[in-house]
């Protein structure tokens, strides 16, 4: 069975830290991009961060660069994402997602391409 298990989400307030983390089971991790998502009450979903298996190569949306970091660590299956600086705005859903390096071998991908999800962490940050 395949899963991915977000953790680490939480109330903080503006100009705090927050580090998501994503475990996953059920695939062959290492041949897998992953990305982290959020959604935001009355939003659609957007593509935050993603890190390629290939090469590990990273790509963050404009509001998020400078304070977010994304890493994995494939001996432990796991996708974390350091996220800095928070701000109100960073208020959402977030979910952690895989994409088969067939599909895509290097990220930024399109969600619709992203085979698996995990059910999502809220992050919340106070003004």
């Amino acid at each position: 069975e395949v899963q991915l298990v977000e953790s680490g989400g939480g109330l903080v307030q503006a100009g705090g830290s927050l580090r998501l983390s994503c475990a996953a089971s059920g695939f062959t991790f290492d041949g897998y991009g992953l990305g982290w998502f959020r959604q935001a009450p009355g939003k659609e979903r957007e593509g935050v961060s993603c890190i390629s298996s290939v090469g590990g190569r990273t790509f963050y949306i404009n509001s998020v660069t400078g304070r977010f970091t994304i890493s994995r660590d494939n001996a432990k299956n796991t996708v974390y994402l350091r996220m800095n600086s928070l701000k109100p705005e960073d208020t959402a859903v977030y979910y952690c997602a895989a994409v088969s390096t067939a599909v895509r071998a290097m990220c930024p991908a399109a969600r619709h391409e992203y085979r698996y999800w995990g059910q999502g962490t809220q992050v919340t940050v106070s003004s």
